[in-house]
């Protein structure tokens, strides 16, 4: 993220694991990236993203997502109300907005076309990837259908036929489900999930001071403001 940084800058490399269906990735991913900006060139951040599906046996159609969270959770309407009216505020706070969603989907191919987009170049995988946020949650499109994921690789600038070709193929599945079952043996159960050098864990979408202070310590930075 840093744009010069010269032989001295310490490096870091990020594994942000998450799906595109979590609403707390989406947070945390906003909140990364402001603690990112706010460290600037002092440290050179390497950002990748790995696969996690919350929901790897859901059906193609979805699941209503009242239902969904009921059965999974024990949530009642109550309570899934707090928690919507909750992250739309943390979501307001670092500048994500979401909206009513009336289902959630299968998210497998989304991350084949992400991991497709990362072998284009860091800055497409990272662009698709707040461009699937945003089309769930914001926009409340169903990021299971190839024509939607098509689409909204090539409102990214991403070839929108290429994109559909590879969804109608199993292209990238192996290397997905390659990825998912190493994280799976790191014990990696929750997302976000972020992995500093492959070493320091930090879950949930935190707040930026958190991440930034992290990101500090571990590059051998003082504390900064």
């Amino acid at each position: 993220m840093s744009q010069s940084p010269d032989s001295s800058t310490p490096r870091i490399k990020i594994d942000f694991v998450s799906d595109v269906v979590c609403p707390w990735c989406a947070v945390g991913l906003n909140s990364l990236e402001q603690a990112i900006a706010r460290v600037g060139d002092a440290v050179e951040v390497e950002l990748h993203f790995q696969p996690f599906e919350l929901n790897p046996q859901m059906a193609p159609e979805g699941e209503n997502i009242d239902e969904h969270l009921a059965h999974k959770y024990g949530l009642g309407a109550q309570q899934l109300a707090q928690n919507r009216e909750a992250l739309r505020e943390r979501g307001a706070a670092v500048g994500f907005q979401f909206n009513a969603r009336d289902r959630i989907y299968n998210t497998f191919d989304a991350h084949r076309l992400l991991h497709w987009a990362a072998a284009e170049g860091a800055a497409q995988e990272r662009t698709l990837k707040h461009a699937l946020l945003k089309a769930y949650f914001t926009d409340g499109r169903d990021i299971s259908q190839h024509d939607v994921l098509a689409a909204v690789a090539g409102e990214t600038g991403l070839d929108a036929d290429r994109a559909r070709s590879l969804l109608a193929s199993d292209e990238y599945a192996d290397a997905v489900r390659e990825q998912e079952r190493f994280y799976q043996s790191q014990g990696i159960r929750a997302v976000p999930s972020v992995i500093i050098n492959d070493r320091h864990l930090i879950q949930g979408g935190q707040p930026a001071e958190q991440f930034e202070a992290a990101i500090r310590q571990i590059a051998g930075l003082a504390p900064g403001g």
